[in-house]
């Protein structure tokens, strides 16, 4: 089957698909997508009930748990632009359904559908399944040979930075969100071990969860990371300012003594399966071993250190 008109309901898949350069078969992205900016120019097909740019860390929580309490959808569907879009190929996830657009959208675009499209589902949940969705979307678009060059080019990156950050290392916790605590999962896990560190807390592949305060304090990390699902950098900064920085017990934690605490741009380098996290362990080899990893370029803004 030659794929000709798609849509996709996940940000990861819709920034894959402009890598391949095959962006002119998109005819529908989320809301989400943001990357690259062309794709915004993009119609979208899926939005958010919540707005998550003018609410707080708990307020989001709160309103999240909520509608999934309720049976209510996080996400909505424009079946207008759906009908418009006709895709032969619809791209959706079944990682996390607080994320991106889940099994109810999908359900209910191929409702509105009049022909049917193919679907394809990305659920990577470490590293090794994210360079196979690469391989596995070459399939379908039949470019097997993009595929090969673009995961072949991660593939070197990820042996580098894996190869230069043997020797010590520190005992790092990622954390998710700070109001409430939740610990990172999927591919993070794996991405700090790889950077040459000591996850803490949680464990590869599995999905993240709450924790709570003491977990953070016994786990004794040399380092935290805080990477809010779907925030940038300066946003996570500035929820910082009001909910951590206050905090006495926060501040008598070792990393945050030793000056060992740091912000990343979770939105673009991890809270996404997207060929990004692979700049996103670029990232975390910096932070965790920033003497062995001083000549390795990243984008700017996506860390800092507090």
């Amino acid at each position: 089957m030659t794929i000709s008109r798609i849509v996709s309901f996940l940000p990861s898949a819709t920034e894959l698909i402009f890598e391949f350069g095959y962006q002119n078969l998109l005819y529908g992205v989320t809301h989400d997508c943001k990357y690259p900016k062309d794709a915004q120019k993009k119609p979208q097909v899926i939005g958010s009930v919540i707005n998550s740019e003018e609410l707080s860390s708990i307020e989001i929580n709160n309103q999240t748990c909520q509608l999934l309490n309720e049976g209510k959808d996080i996400f909505v569907l424009n079946e207008r632009v759906l009908k418009e879009a006709n895709p032969d190929l619809i791209i959706s996830q079944q990682t996390c359904e607080v994320c991106a657009a889940f099994t109810n959208q999908v359900q209910r675009a191929i409702s509105v559908l009049p022909q049917k499209p193919m679907l394809y589902s990305m659920d990577p949940h470490n590293i090794d399944e994210i360079l196979a969705s690469v391989t596995e979307l070459g399939e379908i678009l039949e470019d097997n040979e993009k595929a090969s060059k673009i995961k072949t080019a991660l593939e070197e990156k990820i042996s580098f930075v894996k190869k230069l950050s043997k020797g010590k290392k520190p005992k790092v916790l990622a954390i998710e969100w700070l109001e409430p605590f939740f610990t990172t999962g999927h591919w993070v896990p794996e991405m700090i071990e790889y950077a040459g560190g000591i996850n803490m807390v949680s464990k590869k592949g599995e999905h993240s969860r709450k924790i709570n305060f003491q977990e953070i304090k016994e786990s004794d990390p040399d380092i935290i990371i805080l990477m809010p699902c779907g925030f940038d950098a300066k946003r996570t900064i500035n929820e910082y300012q009001k909910i951590l920085k206050p905090n006495s017990n926060w501040n008598k934690l070792k990393a945050v003594k030793n000056k060992k605490l740091f912000v990343v741009d979770a939105n673009s380098f991890f809270s996404k399966p997207s060929i990004r996290t692979i700049a996103g362990l670029e990232i975390l080899a910096k932070i965790i071993h920033p003497e062995k990893f001083e000549n390795v370029k990243v984008p700017k803004n996506s860390f800092f250190r507090i």
